[in-house]
C-alpha cells in the first residue's frame, strides 16, 4: 500500500527529469548562436545536428529497452547521464577558429551523444514509471509526457536568457553538469514496483491480441500507420527544427518560436484525453486537422506578412507534433496489446527517423533556394499532411474492446 502511495511521488521525480530530457527539442535556440559563430555554416549543415540527435534518440530507446531486461533502471539512467555529459560537455570545448571541424565534433556530440543520453533517457524513465501505474497508465503517460514535450520552452526561454550573458560555450558547460547531476540523483528513485495486483497484470491470450515484435512488423497496418506518422511528423518538423527562425524571420522575438514545444505538451494531454473518449479514427482526423491548419496558418501569415497568423500557425504545429506520439502508443497498444508493448512502441517510434531526415532538410532547401522566404515550406506542411489524410483511408478501424 505504501508502494502505491509513493508511485505518485516516482510520477513526479520523473517528469522532472523528462523535463530536462525535453530540452533536445530546443535545438532552433542553440542554431542561431552557433550561426553567428560559424558563419559558414548553412542552414542545412545546422539542421543536420537535429536530424542526427533524432536519429540517435531512437535508436538508444530501443536498445534502452532491451537493456531493460538485464540491467536495472538505475544503470541505464547511469549511462544516458554519462552519454549526455560527454555530449553537452563536449560542445562547449568547441573552437570557434575551426569551422570543419567543430562542425563534425557537433554531429558527433549533440548530435550522437546527446541524442543517444535523451533516448535511453527516456525510454527508461517512460517505461519503469508506467509498470508502478497498471491502472492509471493513461495519465502516467500524459502527465510524463507532457513535461518531456515542455522541456523546450520552459527551459528553453531560460536557457535564451543564459546564452545572451555568457556565451553558447559556457552554457553548454553547465548543462553538462546539471543534466548528469538530476538524471543521476533521480536514478534512484526511478525503479520498478515490487508487486502488481493480479487482477490488472497483463495475460497472454490465443487471439492474436498480443502480438511480438515480429509478428508485428508482418502485419499491413503496422506499416500504414507507420508511414501516416512520418509524414506527419515531418510535416511538423518543418517548422520543429527552425521555429525560433520563423519567429524572427517575421519581426517576432526568437523565444517565441518555443510556443511550439509548449503547446507540443499540451496536444500530448489534449489528444490523450480525446483517443480516451473518441477512439481512433476520430482522433487521427483531428491530428491531421490540427497539422493541415498549421501549414495553413502559416502559409496565409507569410503571404500576406501577418504575424498573428504566423502565431496561430506555431500553435497549430506544436499541437499535431504532439499528437503523433500519443497517438502511436494509444494506437500500438490498442493494435498489437500491452504485452510485448515497450519493445513495439520503440520500434513504432522508429518512424521519427525518416521524418526528420525529410522534415528539416525539405525545409533547408527551399529556404536556401528562396533566398530564406517561407512560403514553399508552409505549402510543403498542408502537403504532406493531406497525403497522410488520403492514407488514413486504408487503415482499417480496430475494433473497440
Amino acid at each position: 500500500m505504501e508502494e502505491r502511495k509513493n508511485r505518485w511521488g516516482l510520477l513526479l521525480i520523473g517528469t522532472f527529469m523528462l523535463l530536462f530530457l525535453g530540452l533536445i527539442y530546443a535545438w532552433s535556440i542553440f542554431s542561431t548562436p552557433f550561426n553567428k559563430i560559424y558563419t559558414d555554416w548553412t542552414i542545412s549543415n545546422l539542421s543536420m545536428t537535429f536530424t542526427i540527435s533524432m536519429i540517435f534518440f531512437c535508436l538508444s530507446a530501443f536498445v534502452a529497452g532491451n537493456l531493460s531486461k538485464m540491467i536495472s533502471a538505475r544503470n541505464i539512467l547511469w549511462i544516458a547521464a554519462a552519454l549526455l555529459f560527454i555530449g553537452f560537455f563536449g560542445v562547449s570545448f568547441l573552437k570557434a577558429e575551426d569551422t570543419k571541424s567543430s562542425l563534425y565534433l557537433l554531429y558527433l556530440l549533440y548530435g550522437v551523444f546527446g541524442g543517444s543520453g535523451v533516448g535511453m533517457g527516456y525510454n527508461c524513465i517512460i517505461s519503469t514509471v508506467n509498470k508502478n501505474f497498471p491502472d492509471k497508465v493513461g495519465i502516467a503517460s500524459g502527465i510524463m509526457l507532457l513535461g518531456f514535450g515542455l522541456g523546450g520552452i520552459v527551459l528553453g526561454s531560460i536557457v535564451n536568457g543564459v546564452i545572451e550573458k555568457i556565451g553558447i560555450f559556457s552554457t553548454f558547460r553547465i548543462l553538462g553538469i546539471i543534466i548528469a547531476v538530476i538524471l543521476l540523483c533521480g536514478s534512484f528513485f526511478i525503479k520498478q514496483p515490487t508487486v502488481i495486483p493480479n487482477n490488472i497484470k497483463t495475460k497472454k491470450t490465443e487471439t492474436g491480441l498480443q502480438y511480438t515484435a515480429n509478428e508485428m512488423i508482418r502485419q499491413k497496418t503496422f506499416w500504414i500507420f507507420v508511414i501516416w506518422t512520418i509524414l506527419l511528423n515531418a510535416a511538423s518538423l518543418l517548422v520543429i527544427n527552425s521555429a525560433a527562425s520563423i519567429a524572427l524571420a517575421f519581426g517576432m522575438p526568437a523565444v517565441l518560436g518555443l510556443i511550439v514545444s509548449l503547446f507540443n505538451g499540451i496536444g500530448r494531454v489534449i489528444h490523450g484525453a480525446f483517443f480516451d473518449r473518441h477512439r481512433e479514427r476520430k482522433s487521427i482526423l483531428l491530428n491531421n486537422f490540427f497539422v493541415i491548419l498549421a501549414g495553413s496558418f502559416l502559409l496565409l501569415g507569410a503571404i500576406f506578412h501577418i504575424s498573428v497568423l504566423i502565431v496561430i500557425g506555431l500553435i497549430c504545429s506544436g499541437l499535431g507534433y504532439g499528437g503523433t506520439p500519443t497517438l502511436s502508443s494509444a494506437v500500438i497498444r490498442n493494435r498489437f496489446g500491452e504485452e510485448n508493448f515497450a519493445v513495439n512502441f520503440s520500434i513504432a517510434n522508429f518512424s521519427l527517423i525518416p521524418a526528420a531526415m525529410i522534415g528539416p532538410l525539405i525545409s533547408s532547401v527551399f529556404i536556401e533556394k528562396s533566398g530564406g522566404a517561407y512560403e514553399s515550406t508552409f505549402f510543403m506542411i498542408v502537403i504532406l499532411a493531406s497525403i497522410a489524410l488520403v492514407l488514413r483511408t486504408f487503415l482499417k478501424e480496430e475494433k473497440d474492446s
